[in-house]
This record gives C-alpha cells, structure tokens and sequence, in this order.
C-alpha cells in the first residue's frame, strides 16, 4: 500500500480533512502525531492545512514514499482517542475517506487502512445519496429521516446515515419531554414509569401497556445498536448496505411517527 505516491491534490485534499478547522486535528495534536511518526514540522508556525501538507510532501519527496503519511493517518486515527468524542471520529473518518476516495484508500471504522474501488468522480457519493433518498421516499419514510440522506454522510457507508437519523430520535424524545438524558437512561425516564411521561396509547388495556412497553424497548435496543459506535468492536466493523440502510431507517421512520403521536399524560 505504500509503493505508490499521491499526488499533490490529493497530499493537500488529506491535510484539509486532517486539519478541519471545526472537527479536525488542533495543532498540538498535530505536533503530537508528526513526532510520533518521525515526520518533520517544516513549518510549524502556519495554518493548520498548510503545515500539515508541507510536512506531507516534504516527507515524499524526500523519501520518494508515502509511508509517513498512511503512519500519520493511522496514529491519528486510532479510535480509542476519541472514545468521548465518537461524533468527532467519525465526521473525521467521513471527511478523510472522501479526501482518500481518489487514492483508492479507506479509513476504516476500526481506524486501520484498506484499499477500495477508486473513486473516479465526485458525484458518485451524491449519486449514493440521491438513491438512497429515492428509495425512501417511495416508502413513505418520515420527513425527519429524509434529512439525513446526505452525500457527506453516504461517502463512506451508510452506517452514518443511519447513525445521525438514530440520533435524531433521541433528540425528539429531549424536545418533547425536557430531558437531557441520552441512551437507555432516557427511554427509562421518558417512555418507561407508572405512568411514562410519553405514551403512545390511553393505557387503558392490557394490550395498550404491553404495546407501550414494546414500543420503550423497541427504541432502546435502536440506541444500543447505534450508541457510541466506535466504543464497540462488534459495530466498528458493521460495512452496512444500502438495503440494511433502508430497512434501518424505515424503522426509525417508525419510531418517529408514534413519538410524533405521543402526549405527556396528567400525574396526579
């Protein structure tokens, strides 16, 4: 993997994704992993971008080599890093794949490198996505799921969209009930109790609590799936389909019109 060379766009379009201003890199970190790996800072008093880049071709053309920097890729890739930062990983992963795409190159969601099918235009992750929407809007999919069929988010999988749209869940639950808890501990508080502070029924049967006590554990084990991804060994290596994808996100779909539905019952 490290015979071949890139080329500069491609050094530079790496150095953007590593360096976002908003999700990337800070710049002591990018001291921290160009020292790991042996990598000289040429310039270390610029931006961000343009350090990291002339640090980059430096080191290629001085050892005619990419090597250093699929190491750097690496070491700043590591999940375990960004263990209370897994939005941060993956918005980088997401970023950096599509920089990586044209070198047929893939960060991989447990952070190693593998080669793929090289990319041959930048229309290809917006043809994914428009497939994607395409697809589920023919289902009928609810309108707060559409949203997350976007480019950036399908570059790489579609475990993103997935991801974001299960976040989107959670974040309707808060708005509806006040809380600010997330995870299990907020389908324990929200749709869970005697009464739950969101029903979905009159819980007047036994059918309607049995109904309601589904629906909490329908939209729990959605969290355990989703949570916290790159924590998980089991989900770092989930590569979803497309038609995983759609089946997921008409499930959320789902879940979003029977919280749509919902009320907060009167305690007495």
């Amino acid at each position: 993997m490290s015979s071949k060379l890139f080329t500069a766009s491609q050094i530079q379009s790496i150095a953007d994704a590593l360096a976002d201003t908003d999700e990337g890199l800070s710049h002591s970190e990018i001291s921290h992993v160009l020292a790991s790996c042996r990598l000289a800072d040429t310039t270390p008093g610029i931006t961000k971008r343009h350090r990291l880049y002339n640090a980059f071709a430096e080191w290629q053309n001085t050892k005619q080599s990419r090597a250093g920097i699929l190491a750097f890729i690496r070491k700043a890739m590591k999940p375990e890093i960004y263990n209370r930062q897994p939005e941060r990983f993956e918005t980088m992963r997401a970023n950096l794949n599509r920089a990586l795409a044209f070198a047929g190159l893939a960060v991989k969601a447990d952070g190693t490198l593998d080669a793929v099918e090289k990319a041959t235009t930048i229309l290809e992750a917006a043809r994914r996505a428009n497939d994607l929407r395409a697809d589920l809007v023919s289902r009928g999919v609810h309108p707060d799921v559409l949203a997350f069929c976007r480019a950036e988010l399908v570059a790489d999988n579609y475990f993103h969209a997935v991801l974001e749209a299960v976040k989107s869940v959670a974040d309707k639950i808060r708005s509806k009930t006040g809380l600010d808890d997330d995870g299990g501990a907020l389908v324990d508080r929200a749709l869970s109790g005697t009464p739950p502070m969101l029903v979905i029924n009159h819980l007047k049967t036994d059918s309607e609590q049995s109904e309601q006590r589904g629906f909490a554990n329908l939209v729990r084990g959605i969290f355990g799936m989703f949570r916290n991804p790159t924590a998980h060994e089991a989900r770092v290596r989930w590569e979803m389909k497309k038609e995983d994808a759609e089946d997921l996100l008409s499930l959320v779909s789902l879940v979003h019109r029977r919280l749509d539905k919902s009320r907060m019952p009167s305690r007495v």
